[in-house]
């Protein structure tokens, strides 16, 4: 009964049977190994992209701070929600990455909206040399707070950056968990609605630790591959990354990793609806913000149930209602969800 995050699953016994195969013999390194050979052909044809720079990285606050970096001046803002990742859970490593570019949060809640959008922008830029420069636009999908948006909520944010002639980043470390929902293809939730690179997650879908950085334009090519390098992200053995990526891309595990996690996550919301919880915001994907009484709470960590309380402590009023956050990634049985539901 984990539910604490989807990256606290196992690795996918297809993704370590694949790093088993290529654990032999000798193989280039530094990204030079013929499974990365693979991985960039077969991201080019999932995004349908002939020409975009694909590139490895082992962690998502690495893909999310040096995509940026490649993106930003030191001397730009780059936009995003209040609650992105990029501003509450990477330790400035975005600021320290580009070299001192800050963030400028757009008013609003985990979704922005183009008007919202747009004042920020608009807000920036307009004090000469004593204030920053507009940046990047920055837009986490999945939200931080467990909502998709829609491909035309993405076009429309997207035509706001274009508008100001700026480039857009998706965050995309539930790529997959968000494609699912919209029944999308990539393309049609990257380049075709206006996104100029996109941080492809795996390590939160089933991978022991890896993500893709994918630029559509190449001529970001050299300098993020000049910044990975001297950001001490650039992988020797690197052939480990590549055969992460392979498994993940191969007969589509990631679209049924991501399939089973959202999957997972309806049935644990259908559930939680008819034990009468509230829910602080809609699940679309695989991650759930709900509310229920102290005492509930203080029973099932007794139990052994493993999540995150989300503004409050175990301790108190045990009538208070307290809010949680549960996660499903693909491994997580039905059983232990009914479990977990029958505690409560």
């Amino acid at each position: 009964m984990f539910f604490a995050s989807d990256n606290s699953g196992p690795v996918h016994p297809e993704v370590l049977d694949l790093m088993a195969q290529s654990n032999t013999g000798f193989a280039m390194a530094y990204g030079a190994d013929p499974m990365m050979d693979e991985v960039r052909t077969r991201l080019r044809d999932v995004f349908e992209a002939p020409e975009a720079s694909i590139h490895l990285v082992a962690t998502g606050t690495a893909a999310n701070s040096l995509a940026l970096a490649t993106l930003c001046q030191p001397y730009e803002t780059v936009f995003c929600s209040p609650v992105a990742h990029i501003h509450e859970d990477e330790c400035n490593a975005p600021e320290f990455y580009t070299g001192g570019a800050k963030l400028t949060l757009v008013a609003g809640g985990d979704k922005m909206t183009p008007e919202a959008l747009s004042a920020s922008i608009a807000g920036e830029g307009v004090r000469g040399v004593h204030g920053p420069q507009r940046g990047p636009v920055s837009i986490t999908q999945v939200t931080e707070r467990g909502s998709v948006y829609t491909l035309n909520e993405l076009r429309d944010l997207c035509s706001v950056a274009k508008g100001y002639d700026l480039p857009v980043h998706l965050d995309g470390a539930r790529f997959a968990n968000a494609m699912v929902v919209l029944g999308c293809t990539p393309a049609e939730m990257t380049w075709k609605a206006g996104v100029d690179a996109v941080s492809f997650g795996g390590t939160k879908n089933g991978l022991m630790g890896v993500e893709a950085v994918i630029f559509f334009d190449p001529a970001h090519a050299w300098e993020f591959e000049l910044r990975r390098k001297r950001g001490a992200h650039l992988f020797s053995k690197h052939r480990y990354l590549s055969a992460q990526m392979a498994g993940y891309l191969r007969d589509d595990l990631w679209i049924r990793s991501a399939r089973a996690a959202n999957a997972n996550a309806a049935r644990l919301a259908d559930g939680l609806r008819a034990k009468g919880a509230e829910f602080l915001h809609h699940p679309d994907a695989n991650m759930i913000f709900v509310a229920f009484p102290r005492f509930r709470h203080q029973a099932l960590f007794a139990k052994g149930a493993m999540y995150n309380l989300w503004g409050g402590k175990l301790e108190g009023d045990p009538d208070e209602m307290l809010a949680c956050r549960l996660v499903c990634d693909w491994s997580i049985s039905h059983d232990q969800i009914d479990a977990f539901l029958d505690m409560i």
